[in-house]
């Protein structure tokens, strides 16, 4: 119906053109004698009549098909109106009228959405182009026919205003396959120039709007806000191995820590001798009878000590001194900053594969040259660089405008594949950017968004229709079916999202290094075990057994559960079987060679072990009477090592003998005698 009246409008406009021209040679030839004369393109010599002509022209004034027919001074057409008309259902109607001196005058409003017949059983021409996911081939299209070959985001939302606006259309791909840009001469390629030549009513894909498309064509509300968007190809970090817990230390800071931990056993064992404060008498209570000083920072003890504070578990060695007590805190505060740290950067070494991407923004892209980078040749992307005034994307225009070969594309797809394949930035709108990365977990994006701008429906200049689909736009947007169909359209990729990368739990392959060092260690101390009791068998003379049927007769003990301790006094005693002595008399020996130090504590001073064992609790209980709240103290001694004899006026004497011990074995607080 629209293109036989274009055409009888055209016919109409012919015919007035003749019927002007007509009567302008009449005129003519009233005051000259017109003749016919051969001319030449070639030749400079032009008709004699022509300058009459043109002035007899602009002088017409007569009424024509199109209405009244008269020309200004310039020859331009004036005085004349257009009839402003509506198609509705009886018809076309005039519900205006355009002049061309006095403008614009209506003779009723516009209908509203809800009462409008303007596009009531109208068929409209679409031209849109195939672009995932706006507008795609169904995979049985061949077997369809017409507007069911396609699906996407774009026909759904066609469908949607069809319904409301109550109009019919027909879909075509547009023949070039482009979306639209300017040419040298003014003319306009891709769907854009079939919406000025008037071969299609409508534009319906992702169209950008642009402000050199809004002089040529008018555009809807936007459906959609988007912006510029860099895709490049996924660089992944090595993955986190077993021994990955060591990574927020670099090997520098741990060699450094270790040297650290050296230092620090080193000066607490050199200070905790030099201070006087460090050694002291075990026995208060006993003043005058125990000449022994202990010092509890042996060799072992001072090593063992910061491993304690660095594994935050603590130790029973307390520092005394204030020498002592300095080093203790300058310690404990060196291992709070360093746990602290190395709390804080686990988490992100662990559950985070870290991306290791050579570029991070456009400024990074803009000032390299070794990965190429490019859009889609006559989309707006394009046409947004090269008509940037923004320094940045001035430099990345001319650098793709000068590539060779050219690092533009002719879709989308071949832009993808490109950037999988080699190295290769592409530039795009970012809901294509987030369409392609949800199916494609090899693609990322890279920065922000470059501009701000949205996708409308194409119209040719002046369209009647213009409204009614802004108001139309406007109501899917309230109804919040845009975004529904955006969700059908853009959701359901293979590849996760970032939050779920987060909450992933972490594997063996993160923290499987932690069993290793638990097991290494374990077998560490069995053997370092193994070794101790071999050491203490050949230390100690005349035993009976083997050393392999010894450790096995232990073992059997150990399994079922029996005490298969065998009692041995060390540098010179016999073993005793635990079995031939008395139960006080097993105890006693116990207490007396049991000591962690290896010295004699309860039995050296004199004191036979077969002494009754009520005759020496009835001596503690004396001693309690007398006020002594230190008697159960003495399991301290069992920590000790370096024992240190009194001189007879108080202080330590170096050279005396460690055999000087107190002359009364004491009661324990687990119930034995010391």
């Amino acid at each position: 119906f629209q293109g036989a009246l274009s055409y009888q409008l055209s016919s109409a406009l012919l015919f007035d053109a003749v019927h002007a021209v007509v009567a302008a040679v009449q005129e003519l030839n009233r005051s000259q004698n017109v003749g016919a004369t051969q001319l030449s393109c070639k030749s400079s010599k032009i008709w004699e009549h022509g300058t009459s002509l043109m002035n007899y022209l602009r002088m017409v004034e007569l009424e024509g098909l199109t209405g009244h027919i008269e020309f200004n001074s310039k020859g331009q057409r004036s005085n004349y109106a257009l009839r402003i008309m509506q198609n509705s259902r009886d018809g076309l109607r005039q519900i205006g009228q355009w002049h061309s001196e006095q403008g614009l005058s209506m003779e009723r409003k516009l209908p509203s959405i809800n009462v409008t017949d303007t596009l009531f059983n109208t068929t409209l021409t679409i031209t849109t182009i195939l672009e995932n996911p706006y507008v795609m081939l169904r995979p049985n299209h061949q077997e369809m026919e017409g507007n069911e070959r396609y699906e996407g985001f774009c026909m759904d939302m066609l469908k949607e205003l069809a319904d409301i606006l109550k109009f019919k259309y027909c879909i075509n791909l547009v023949g070039d396959g482009v979306y639209g840009v300017s040419g040298t001469n003014g003319t306009w390629t891709g769907m854009v120039g079939e919406l000025i030549s008037r071969k299609a009513d409508l534009a319906v894909a992702g169209l950008t709007i642009t402000a050199e498309r809004e002089k040529v064509i008018d555009f809807s509300k936007p459906f959609m806000t988007l912006g510029i968007s860099i895709m490049y190809r996924v660089h992944l970090g090595r993955r986190p191995g077993y021994f990955s817990f060591l990574d927020p230390f670099s090997p520098g800071v741990w060699l450094f820590m270790l040297l650290a931990y050296l230092a620090v056993s080193c000066v607490l064992f050199l200070v905790a001798r030099l201070t006087p404060y460090e050694w002291y008498n075990p026995h208060p209570c006993m003043k005058g009878r125990c000449n022994l000083l202990i010092n509890q920072y042996s060799l072992g003890n001072s090593f063992w000590f910061p491993v304690g504070g660095f594994m935050q578990q603590g130790s029973t060695i307390a520092p005394r001194a204030l020498s002592t007590r300095c080093v203790s805190g300058v310690w404990w505060a060196f291992t709070l900053i360093i746990i602290s740290s190395y709390t804080a950067n686990l988490a992100a070494f662990l559950t985070v594969q870290r991306m290791e991407v050579p570029i991070e923004s456009v400024d990074d892209l803009a000032d390299q040259t070794a990965i190429e980078y490019g859009t889609m040749h006559g989309g707006s992307t394009m046409t947004f660089f090269q008509n940037s005034r923004y320094q940045t994307y001035q430099r990345m225009w001319n650098f793709m405008h000068s590539k060779q070969p050219s690092v533009f594309v002719k879709s989308t797809e071949e832009g993808i594949a490109r950037v999988v394949n080699s190295n290769y930035a592409y530039l795009l709108e970012s809901t294509m950017n987030e369409y392609y990365r949800q199916r494609n977990c090899n693609l990322t994006q890279i920065g922000g968004l470059l501009d701000t701008k949205g996708y409308g429906i194409g119209m040719p200049v002046g369209s009647v229709y213009r409204d009614e689909f802004d108001l139309a736009i406007l109501k899917l947007q309230e109804d919040n079916r845009l975004e529904i169909l955006k969700r059908k359209w853009w959701d359901g990729g293979k590849c996760p999202k970032e939050e779920d990368h987060r909450a992933k739990g972490l594997g063996m392959e993160n923290i499987g290094g932690i069993f290793v060092v638990l097991v290494c260690g374990l077998l560490v101390a069995i053997f370092m075990a193994v070794l101790e009791f071999m050491w203490f068998l050949r230390q100690t003379p005349g035993t009976e057994l083997s050393v392999c049927e010894e450790m096995l007769r232990e073992l059997q003990g150990i399994v079922l559960c029996r005490d298969s301790l065998q009692l041995r006094r060390r540098r010179g005693t016999t073993m005793l079987r635990p079995r031939s002595l008395p139960l006080e008399e097993r105890r006693a020996r116990a207490a007396a060679v049991s000591l962690s130090n290896g010295k004699l504590c309860g039995a050296a001073a004199g004191l036979p072990l077969s002494e009754p064992l009520s005759h020496r609790l009835a001596q503690e209980a004396a001693l309690v009477a007398r006020g002594c709240s230190h008697i159960r103290i003495c399991p301290e001694c069992r920590r000790f090592q370096g024992l240190r004899a009194m001189r007879p006026g108080g202080g330590p004497s170096h050279g005396a003998s460690p055999t000087h011990m107190p002359t009364k074995p004491r009661i324990l607080s687990d119930g034995k005698e010391n």
